[in-house]
């Protein structure tokens, strides 16, 4: 995961910034394509899973159990909240303050994860976790840092910006966390007997097909504004899909169905952090290819943030904390002090 999302941001980097401004593509364009593949997607690991009967599969977890199957309209929707509220936190917000307090989702969904799935985290863990988001946003605000001629002339609200991106941080941990909780838990067949939980190819199947109902609607009711940047006359569908952009459609969606599966098999704190070990990684490959110079922030951030993934995952030796090792201990009980 970690080198699918550090690959996703170079090349996506290299297919917007190597294109003059009229071939960029259109991102609603790149959505609505990404999520369609993953449907795809899904639907040829379900028919393999399955043994050949995806139609059956279909029947049994959708025509027959509809109810079920909205249940995955509900992350839908709150990635749908996520992202229009994600803009609003933009326009109100200076980058390194929206960056700053963007970095609490991880805290956020470790507190959603508490209440919904009752799971449990060490202090220890909590503060990693809170160490692990200050080391992003060092990351990312030293890499920023050569960007930061804003507009200072457009209007801000630091409240609405603040509450935009709390919400946005919410909306982001209880998705995930209710996702989580969907793909783990069992169901009841028509006659109340418990039932293996429905693969997780077949949920992907679900949440991509509400996310192209999505992102339909979203290129109906948006503004055409980034259209007609392009042209006055608009543009065709597919414009400026390069062979990069092709092949960041394929690492998008084929990261949407590893995310489902890492969620499935370990949760979404661990999902959180390799996004985070992804930040450094990312950053010191831009520096490689891009020519992206090297900060002192990008060093303190990126110890910080591996220290805290392998604090988190790991137990503190008790040496450490002044604690005598077993063998010490036997040693010490043994030992006769002279009088």
């Amino acid at each position: 995961m970690v080198a699918q999302n550090s690959s996703v941001v170079l090349i996506g980097r290299y297919s917007r910034s190597s294109v003059p401004k009229e071939d960029l593509y259109i991102v609603n364009h790149f959505l609505l394509v990404t999520e369609f593949t993953k449907l795809i997607l899904s639907c040829l690991l379900e028919f393999n899973a399955t043994h050949g009967h995806l139609l059956r599969s279909f029947q049994e977890n959708i025509i027959s159990n509809p109810t079920d199957s909205l249940k995955i309209a509900v992350p839908a929707l709150l990635y749908l909240v996520q992202n229009s509220l994600l803009y609003i936190a933009l326009s109100n917000l200076s980058a390194p303050l929206f960056q700053v307090t963007y970095q609490s989702k991880l805290l956020t969904t470790a507190a959603v994860s508490v209440v919904i799935l009752q799971r449990r985290y060490s202090f220890k863990q909590w503060i990693c976790l809170a160490c692990l988001g200050l080391g992003v946003a060092i990351v990312v605000l030293g890499a920023k840092s050569d960007d930061s001629n804003e507009d200072s002339s457009v209007e801000q609200s630091l409240f609405v910006g603040l509450i935009s991106v709390s919400i946005s941080c919410l909306c982001s941990a209880l998705a995930g966390v209710y996702f989580e909780l969907v793909i783990k838990k069992q169901t009841l067949d028509k006659n109340g007997n418990v039932k293996p939980p429905v693969s997780v190819w077949m949920r992907n199947m679900q949440l991509a097909f509400f996310s192209v109902l999505i992102a339909l609607l979203q290129g109906i009711f948006s503004p055409k504004d980034e259209e007609l940047q392009v042209t006055e006359g608009g543009v065709s569908y597919l414009h400026g899909f390069t062979i990069w952009v092709w092949i960041l459609v394929a690492l998008q969606a084929g990261g949407g169905l590893l995310v489902a599966a890492v969620i499935k098999y370990a949760d979404n704190v661990l999902k959180g952090m390799a996004t985070g070990v992804s930040v450094v990684t990312s950053t010191a490959l831009s520096m490689v290819f891009f020519h992206t110079p090297l900060t002192p922030q990008f060093a303190v951030g990126a110890l910080t943030i591996l220290a805290s993934v392998y604090i988190f995952s790991n137990k503190i030796p008790n040496v450490c904390a002044g604690a005598s090792t077993p063998a010490e201990s036997e040693l010490t009980r043994n030992l006769v002090l002279p009088r």
